[in-house]
């Protein structure tokens, strides 16, 4: 049987790319590797495929002329993407949705136990306020509730749809909930815009102290953010996406109440970023509908070493040994802060350390061992999504 023709042009920083993308049964590929700035309409013109990151702009400037019939993202987000004009034009698409759940989860419970630690939020006395409860503000919500937190959640579609109770207004959650965290998709326009959802009305009316963005950067207008800081010492902010990246807001970084700062790296976990390419890969073998035949199980590396942890009577802090041993979230916050030195450049070392950044597995791949683990410590640490090896006495 002759191979069909099959041109691809990727992203060079699209994991186990290579591997995942080079064979495709029935199909003789041609896999083009480059740099985001080098993708052009030019290079496109006969292409059939386009794999992405977000820092492409997918739309009608970049493929209007060009034979390309499907594109993907090996991202969450698919803001990148004009999808509308995709579908006009008969052009497939697809996101890497849900594949960094799990990453993004293991992020925001280290970004927890570090305010607890610090004094910021009380775990069990706390209330949080969610918007936003899809894939992951679902999971994070399941979790936080296992914590003894108290919970606000907000997602207007869901409401509307499913006509079901649990959700909270906007106006309950500005009035009730201590910390605020977003896990929205960024929409520029119509009844659920979220482009600026934080802005400086909505944070004049907000009675709490903390704000949180793991979502998109443009959910959270920056500037009204900083001036929202600058207004009251025990105000504290905590984020990983920005508005303008990677040339982010450079005072609000620099900002003292700015507790935990990290370059858009909740869901890149290894696990997470195999999860992208798996997710992408599979979503065109069904565009050309082939059976896959490439999986990151067999890419992604084993964990060698156990880790010990030794349990003291404070179970929160043990906690936080815990998770941190697994996640050492103040590292990549005390890289970001970092940039702020003269002569260094922001922007290329947000891009660069996200291109490279240092391995971090998924917890259920991590082997941790604990001494002195009591009850309680036990079930915390399986409620987060740990799994002990032993818990000796």
């Amino acid at each position: 049987m002759t191979a069909h023709p099959l041109r691809v042009v990727a992203d060079a920083h699209i994991w186990g790319l290579k591997n995942a993308f080079s064979f495709i049964p029935g199909f003789s590929v041609d896999l083009q590797v480059v740099e985001n700035r080098e993708i052009t309409r030019k290079l496109l013109k006969h292409t059939d495929i386009l794999l992405t990151r977000s820092s492409t702009k997918v739309n009608r400037e970049l493929l209007e002329g060009t034979s390309v019939r499907f594109v993907a993202t090996a991202t969450i987000g698919d803001d990148h993407f004009d999808k509308r004009w995709l579908e006009a034009n008969g052009i497939g698409w697809a996101n890497a949705a849900g594949s960094s759940t799990g990453s993004v989860i293991e992020y925001m419970t280290a970004v927890l136990l570090e305010l607890h630690v610090r004094g910021l939020i009380s775990i069990p006395g706390s209330t949080l306020g969610i918007i936003g409860i899809g894939r992951i503000g679902s999971v994070l919500t399941s979790v936080c509730e296992n914590l003894g937190m108290k919970l606000l959640c907000n997602d207007p579609p869901r409401e509307r749809t499913e006509r079901a109770g649990g959700f909270s207004s906007m106006q309950s959650l500005l009035g009730k909930a201590d910390v605020v965290t977003l896990h929205t998709p960024l929409l520029s326009d119509g009844d659920d815009r979220t482009f600026h959802l934080i802005d400086s009305a909505w944070l004049s009316r907000f009675q709490g102290r903390g704000i949180i963005n793991a979502a998109r950067g443009g959910c959270v207008d920056n500037g009204a953010l900083l001036n929202w800081l600058d207004g009251d010492a025990k105000r504290f902010a905590v984020l990983d996406c920005w508005e303008g990246e990677p040339d982010i807001h450079k005072p609000l970084l620099a900002h003292p109440q700015l507790v935990i700062a990290t370059p858009h790296i909740a869901g890149h976990s290894l696990d997470g970023k195999a999860a992208n390419t798996q997710y992408i890969y599979s979503a065109l073998c069904n565009f050309l509908g082939v059976e896959p035949t490439w999986s990151m199980r067999d890419e992604l590396p084993a964990v060698e070493e156990a880790q010990c942890i030794v349990v003291n009577d404070e179970l929160w802090l043990s906690l936080h040994r815990l998770v941190t041993a697994l996640y050492p979230i103040m590292r990549d916050d005390q890289t970001m802060k970092a940039w702020l030195e003269p002569g260094v450049s922001l922007p290329g070392s947000f891009s660069a350390f996200r291109r490279n950044y240092p391995v971090r597995r998924a917890w259920n791949h991590e082997r941790v061992s604990v001494v002195n683990a009591n009850e309680a410590f036990i079930h915390y640490a399986h409620a987060i999504g740990i799994d002990l090896l032993n818990s000796e006495g």
